[in-house]
C-alpha cells in the first residue's frame, strides 16, 4: 500500500506552480502539485523477520496499514515526522536505509500506548518503535540511549546475584554515561536517609553495598536465566 502523506516526501521531489492551466482549466493551488517519481532498489527481504526476534515486535506482520497508530500518536501531534505507520510499512518492505534516515527521532516513543489501545490488529505498534530503536543500537547506527545502558546495568546485577542494590547500580550507571558521581538530587537524597531512616537499616544498606550479597542458591538459576537470554540475543543477532 503506497505512502500519500506530503511530510513523508523528500521538498524536492515536489514540484509546484503558483499559476497552472492545463488544457484551458486553472489547476492553481492545492492541486498543481507533482511528485518526481523514485525507485528504490536496496531491500532486505529478511528485515522484517529480523525485526520479529525482538520480542516486543513479534505481531509486526499483522499491520494493515490503517493509520489508527499515527493518528493516536502524541509524539505525531507535535512532530508530523514521528510516523509509526510509516516505519511499520517500512520494516515490512526491508527498506532499512530509509528507517536510518530517522534514526534521530525513531527513539523518541513516549510509550503512552494509545497506539497499541487502538491497533484493531495487536500489532503493538509501540513494542515496534522499541524494536527497531534497540535494532539501531545493536548495528550500531545510534549510540546507546542512557534508559538502555541503566537496563543493562540492571539486568547484570540481577544475573550476578538474583537482586540488586540501588546504590551499585547508580554509582555504575553514572560511570557508563561519564555522569559526576556527585550530583545536587542525590545529595539531598542522602542527605533525606540519614535524617529518617534509623541508625540500623543505614549500616544494614551500607554493608550490602559493600559485600554484594546473593540470592540463596543462586548460582544454579542465574545461570540458567543468562543462557535464555543469550539464546534470545543470538536469535535476534544471528
Amino acid at each position: 500500500m503506497p505512502i500519500h502523506e506530503k511530510s513523508l516526501i523528500e521538498p524536492e521531489r515536489i514540484l509546484t506552480k503558483e499559476s497552472l492551466v492545463v488544457d484551458g482549466v486553472d489547476v492553481s493551488g492545492h492541486w498543481n502539485t507533482m511528485i518526481l517519481p523514485r525507485t528504490i532498489t536496496e531491500y532486505d527481504d529478511t528485515f522484517e523477520d529480523k525485526i520479529k526476534q525482538y520480542p516486543t515486535a513479534a505481531n509486526v506482520h499483522r499491520c494493515w496499514q490503517c493509520g489508527s497508530c499515527t493518528n493516536s500518536c502524541t509524539v505525531y501531534a507535535l512532530n508530523t515526522r514521528f510516523n509509526p505507520r510509516y516505519w511499520i510499512y517500512l520494516t515490512r518492505l526491508g527498506l532499512k536505509d530509509e528507517l536510518v534516515k530517522d534514526k534521530d527521532i525513531i527513539w523518541q516513543c513516549v510509550s503512552c500506548n494509545k497506539c497499541t489501545n487502538i491497533c484493531p490488529k495487536d500489532v503493538r505498534p509501540e513494542g515496534v518503535m522499541k524494536a527497531l530503536a534497540h535494532w539501531m543500537e545493536d548495528e550500531g547506527i545510534t549510540e546507546k540511549r542512557p534508559s538502555t545502558i541503566f537496563d543493562e546495568e540492571f539486568w547484570e546485577q540481577i544475573a550476578e546475584r538474583g537482586r540488586i542494590e540501588e546504590g551499585s547500580i547508580l554509582m555504575n550507571f553514572f560511570k557508563k554515561t561519564a555522569q559526576p558521581l556527585k550530583q545536587d538530587w542525590l545529595v539531598d537524597v542522602v542527605k533525606r536517609m540519614t535524617k529518617h531512616l534509623p541508625l540500623g537499616a543505614l549500616i544494614h544498606s551500607g554493608l550490602h553495598f559493600v559485600f554484594k550479597p546473593k540470592v540463596k542458591s543462586w548460582d544454579r538459576t542465574g545461570q540458567v536465566l543468562k543462557e535464555y537470554i543469550n539464546e534470545k540475543k543470538g536469535a535476534v543477532h544471528g
